[in-house]
């Protein structure tokens, strides 16, 4: 049971780093010094920006209750 949370733990960890990456940047970060501020203020919010913040929100939580999970099975 423990291999199987840390298997989606691990897959959910790395699903969750690239959505994260695919989010455009708000400003005031690492995104405006390479023009990514820019294009952010052209920009709206679209359907597709919607949809990654939903898979985000499901991805966290996913995350977060493998890692629940994997503490309340590895307690002694």
């Amino acid at each position: 049971m423990t291999a199987t949370i840390s298997v989606v733990l691990i897959i959910t960890s790395l699903f969750l780093m690239l959505l994260i990456l695919l989010h455009r940047g708000k400003g005031g970060g690492l995104s405006d010094m390479f023009g990514g501020g820019i294009s952010s203020a052209v920009g709206g919010s679209s359907v597709a920006e919607k949809n990654l913040d939903r898979f985000t929100i499901m991805c966290g939580i996913v995350w977060a209750a493998s890692i629940i999970a994997l503490g309340l099975l590895l307690k002694p």
